[in-house]
């Protein structure tokens, strides 16, 4: 009998690798993979609009649970795990900047991937504890607690204006201009070059800006 032969024999069939993991995986599998979902679909998207990093949401949630899930079966201890979740944690995309609160949902998934992984409970505490990250998430995200607060950086043309003297006159005409009720600003960069500015406006958001921008 060939070496190949002999291996074919022995492998187990694929029904035998299934049934060798154990239920507990799919039952974690199944509330993790709920909770990114319910984070990204329901809390993320409908306050931001923006598709562009579903998928790295849902691969970094997948992969940070299967890892920590494998590697929780070889005696690893909370704290290396937490190890492996800030290295994951600090990554950053050098393609293009990632604002704070994308980076901060980036990191709710893979929390929610770790803490579905390793915590000790049933299937009810893990839905428990997902379901407060979720909670507050979503209530954060209402502006019920405290106001929304919204950033754009926009570019500005009359260098004048960005003396300190003039600045609540740059306030009243940034108002003007972008029809946002402005209450901070924040001057970035100055081109002297080409007499601009980038400036980085603040502003709360407003039900009917919001309703302008869902439409």
């Amino acid at each position: 009998m060939t070496l190949l032969q002999i291996a074919t024999d022995t492998m187990p069939s694929g029904w035998e690798l299934f049934n060798k993991i154990s239920p507990k995986f799919f039952i974690r599998l199944g509330v993790d993979l709920l909770s990114v979902f319910v984070l990204v679909r329901f809390i993320y998207y409908p306050s931001y609009k923006n598709r562009e990093f579903f998928f790295t949401y849902f691969i970094f949630n997948v992969i940070i649970f299967l890892v920590t899930y494998m590697m929780n079966k070889v005696e690893m201890s909370l704290g290396a795990a937490f190890g492996l979740f800030a290295v994951f944690g600090i990554l950053r995309y050098r393609t293009e900047g990632i604002s704070i609160k994308d980076m901060t949902y980036l990191f709710l998934c893979i929390a929610v991937g770790l803490i579905t992984a390793v915590a000790k409970g049933g299937w009810d505490e893990l839905l428990l504890i997902n379901f407060i990250i979720l909670s507050v998430t979503a209530l954060l995200e209402t502006g019920i607690l405290m106001k929304k607060e919204l950033a754009k950086t926009v570019q500005y043309e009359n260098i004048e204006m960005i003396k300190p003297e003039n600045h609540q006159k740059l306030l009243e005409d940034l108002r003007t201009r972008t029809g946002y009720d402005i209450h901070r600003f924040n001057i970035v960069k100055i081109d002297f070059l080409r007499d601009t500015a980038s400036i980085k406006i603040y502003y709360f958001e407003t039900k009917s800006k919001k309703n302008k921008i869902s439409v």
